[in-house]
């Protein structure tokens, strides 16, 4: 309580004010930290009521406060004899109940709320001569997870903790030292920390003291089913499998009833299949040993201006922008195919089919996750022969042929999730490693929102995978709904990269490398952050509405440019500008739906260098929840602004003055000028622009 109103928080102190042995009754101790915090220019109330009149004390916040934040839920009792199971349950379990359903609706309409519920290492582990403590303590966990999902949608977080910390009652039974070095003011920061706006973290389980935290999780073996098909299940069944079913070796740790079920789910279709006894189906690639350098049939690939136009189509290429016709018009007299087409045909080849024939390679496809790509071109764009390399994670590579000659080189990598025991070495050698970002701001950030087709689109250039289409698959997969292939964002990032790097021109394009770290849901935004370095050009792509990196680790290599030539450099690039709009872009990410709702329109800029274009730029505070754009706009801005590069940055830098700059004739206004003083107004808290 006193950590909370220190950083601002009004607070009610609950206490009755008890003895350790739950007698008596007293509003001393609450009275004297609300008297310890009002002194400290704090604002504070006591509440004397029960748990168990949970209204009243949330009345009590409400009537002093107007609002409700969060609760802290903690009210032990020292272990004695004749207190019976109901009391503890009452206090503990029931008691937490009452207290947050009496806020929960608050909560809801306000559309914020934290609650930290106190559970105790008693509950998580069980304790001698606890059994009643121990089990309302574990209770409060199930029931802080269930809020925590309930409460979700509503902004309402809750999470647990286990403290350990020297109090009325622990000083009865620690040593005097060691309750002075289990001090509260050790827990208190992760409360403090949890409760936060900006603290993400739900359903959470956390261990504390002594200035020590700990989160904790749940793991389980890979486990064996024990019974075939038509005949019965035997306890000397499940005896002979015992050292495997408490095996956790390679154990998987599921989060959620989802994938708690789905091995369960999994045994009734393997069952009905094969009868076999054998490992959890999510593990049935134990044997995959065998698998390692077993080389996949080869096959054949043709395809048509109409898979290539569909596949950049899947891509989010648009015909709003004309560069985007020579990948979108057969008739185009540079048609071309996006380069990142280079996956198709060797997925084709290691999903069609090819894995099904692979020695000791069982696959639960529900669990598998696409976890890294690796693709270079040799030639623009094909027959593919691929050969699995190294499966702990499944790592393909792929050759893809026009006759005899090689054009494009893909890697696969691919994680089966639960699945492990392959046998081998846990990595490859020969598999193209991810590389972090620079640490500097990006040169470039592109943001661009998928439609809430995109997935349904994209498997029209031949991933059928049904994660990204059938609800009921994407739920056996752990996820909400379906998701939008990795390959999808990952043509997304390549395209823009090709915009800002290479002027639209695929022969530029040498190999691009990416890992899949998060899923992207159809509908969201990708913002690819972009950093060059010579001919590479390091990529990461966010989720703009979440801020999750969905890839990570990128690159992409380009064929004939250099930090050495900025000649070499596509449009825009080399501008001090570039960098102003990054951080633009990223207030704006941050900040979006708040400015369209105070903005409502959408502004072009003009870049000039050296008396001609160098870049355009689109600040969209008009449409869905903002975005910046690099290039004009599709439509018509309502105000555009042209100025030079090095202008610009004297108007950013605060040494030239937007009036004077505008006077002198080098800020030019098309459209609605009023707008322009709009504009300032929002962004002047953010930048000097």
């Amino acid at each position: 309580a006193l950590a909370f109103a220190s950083r601002g928080a009004s607070v009610v102190v609950n206490d009755l004010g008890v003895d350790t042995k739950g007698g008596g009754r007293s509003s001393a101790a609450a009275d004297k930290v609300v008297e310890e915090i009002r002194a400290k220019g704090g604002k504070a109330v006591a509440n004397y009521d029960s748990v168990e009149d949970g209204e009243k004390l949330i009345q009590s916040a409400l009537d002093a406060f107007g609002r409700i934040g969060l609760i802290l839920r903690d009210r032990s009792f020292a272990r004695t004899s004749d207190l019976d199971w109901d009391l503890i349950h009452r206090i503990h379990l029931r008691g937490s109940f009452l207290v947050t359903r009496a806020a929960w609706n608050h909560m809801k309409n306000q559309k914020f709320g934290r609650i930290i519920m106190t559970a105790s290492a008693a509950g998580i582990y069980g304790n001698f001569g606890q059994a009643n403590y121990s089990a309302a303590k574990l209770g409060l966990l199930g029931l802080a997870n269930t809020l925590a999902i309930e409460g979700h949608k509503y902004n309402i977080h809750c999470n647990t903790i286990a403290p350990v910390a020297g109090s009325r009652l622990t000083e009865t039974v620690m040593p005097p030292d060691l309750v002075a070095s289990l001090k509260p003011e050790y827990v208190a920061p992760l409360v403090l920390w949890l409760c936060h706006e900006q603290c993400k973290e739900n359903g959470g389980l956390f261990e504390v003291g002594a200035g020590w935290i700990g989160k904790l999780r749940w793991e389980r073996t890979q486990g064996r089913t024990v019974r075939q098909r038509n005949k019965p299940m035997t306890p000397e069944g499940v005896r002979d499998q015992w050292d495997a079913i408490c095996d956790f070796e390679n154990a998987t740790k599921p989060a959620n009833v989802q994938e708690s079920l789905h091995s369960v789910v999994s045994v009734l279709s393997q069952v009905e299949s094969d009868g076999d006894v054998g490992a959890n189906p999510t593990a049935a690639a134990a044997s995959g040993a065998q698998a390692v350098g077993q080389k996949l049939p080869t096959s054949s690939f043709s395809f048509t201006p109409t898979q290539c136009i569909l596949y950049a189509l899947g891509v989010g290429m648009s015909t709003k922008d004309p560069d985007n016709l020579r990948f979108l018009y057969e008739g185009h007299q540079d048609f071309s195919c996006l380069p990142t087409f280079g996956v198709i045909p060797s997925q084709a080849a290691t999903m069609g089919g090819g894995l099904s024939s692979v020695p000791g390679l069982s696959i639960d496809f529900t669990q598998v996750l696409h976890g890294e790509q690796y693709l270079e071109l040799y030639k623009p764009l094909f027959v593919s022969v691929s050969r699995i390399k190294s499966p702990h994670l499944l790592c393909f590579a792929v050759n893809s042929y026009s006759g005899d000659e090689l054009v494009c080189y893909n890697q696969f990598s691919v994680f089966v999730v639960g699945a492990g025991r392959f046998g081998g070495k846990r990595s490859s050698d020969k598999a193209k490693a991810p590389l972090p970002p620079p640490k500097r701001a990006p040169d470039a950030v592109v943001i661009e929102s998928t439609t809430r087709d995109q997935a349904a689109l994209y498997r029209l250039s031949g991933d059928w995978n049904p994660l990204h289409i059938d609800p009921s698959f994407a739920a056996m997969g752990g996820f909400s709904a379906p998701i939008l292939h990795g390959l999808c964002s990952f043509g997304f990032a390549a395209r823009h990269v090709l915009q800002r790097f290479a002027n639209n021109d695929p022969s530029k394009f040498k190999a691009i490398k990416v890992r899949f770290a998060k899923p992207v849901f159809p509908g969201q935004s990708l913002q690819t952050e972009m950093w060059k370095e010579g001919s590479r050009i390091h990529i990461q792509c966010k989720v703009k509405e979440t801020g999750d990196v969905a890839l990570a680790g990128g690159y992409v290599d380009l064929h004939g440019t250099s930090e050495a030539s900025p000649e070499t450099l596509p449009q825009g690039g080399g501008l001090q500008s570039e960098l102003v709009f990054a951080e633009i872009g990223r207030r704006v990410a941050d900040l979006g739906s708040e400015l369209v709702k105070k903005v409502n329109a959408v502004f072009g800029w003009e870049i000039t260098k050296d008396g001609k274009k160098a870049a355009d730029w689109t600040i969209d505070l008009k449409n869905g929840s903002g975005s910046l754009l690099k290039g004009p706009y599709g439509g018509k801005a309502d105000v555009t602004f042209t100025v030079s590069d090095e202008d610009f940055m004297q108007v950013v830098t605060g040494k030239l003055p937007p009036q004077k700059a505008f006077f002198s004739g080098k800020l030019k206004v098309r459209g609605n000028i009023m707008l322009s003083q709009k504009l300032e107004v929002i962004l002047k808290d953010y930048a000097k622009l």
